[in-house]
């Protein structure tokens, strides 16, 4: 499993990734993290670092430290590549996004910024945004609801599953799954 994670902005907007989420995220399980940025701290870094020894991270917006602009990374026969998205502009814009996924050559382009989860097919390429893991604010919205990724990757087949922490009546944060799987090579 790929954990697909970003936008945390740990301890400046809050203070830490969700309790039931973190129990879900246990280290003998993931093979590897891709990490969209705005850790903001160390100390998520090492979290990272605790739950695989293969993280890949690229720089947000407000991170500090020599974290690459984009990366491209290859799971079976997955080319996926990564970037904030601050630097996509508009942001969130499937154009602009495209343009980037075609520069960088990959089948998915993970992208963060927005703090908002979406899964969008353009083109026969697959965009993926896990929004924030926290749940912290960002300058678009202020209801972020916190959310993460995991991806199956196999050779012929990437199942991926979204985990949202959607507030309950009772105020403590109810789990809801989305499960969606996708065909690779996708269809033309």
């Amino acid at each position: 499993l790929v954990l697909v994670i970003g936008d945390l902005h740990v301890p400046h907007r809050v203070q830490a990734i969700p309790d039931k989420f973190k129990k879900l995220l246990v280290p003998d399980k993931i093979q590897s993290v891709i990490c969209t940025g705005n850790l903001c701290c160390k100390e998520q870094f090492d979290y990272l670092k605790s739950l695989s020894s293969d993280v890949h991270i690229v720089k947000g917006d407000f991170d500090e430290g020599n974290f690459p602009e984009h990366k491209v990374m290859t799971y079976h026969n997955w080319k996926i590549g990564v970037c904030h998205g601050h630097q996509i502009v508009p942001w969130g814009d499937i154009e602009a996004m495209s343009m980037l996924q075609r520069q960088l050559d990959v089948d998915v382009l993970v992208t963060g910024h927005t703090h908002k989860f979406s899964i969008v097919s353009h083109e026969g390429k697959l965009f993926v945004n896990p929004g924030s893991a926290t749940g912290a604010y960002s300058g678009m919205q202020s209801d972020v609801v916190p959310s993460f990724v995991l991806l199956d990757i196999q050779e012929g087949r990437l199942t991926i599953y979204v985990y949202e922490l959607v507030p309950s009546s009772k105020g403590d944060g109810e789990m809801e799954l989305k499960v969606q799987e996708l065909k690779h090579p996708p269809a033309e």
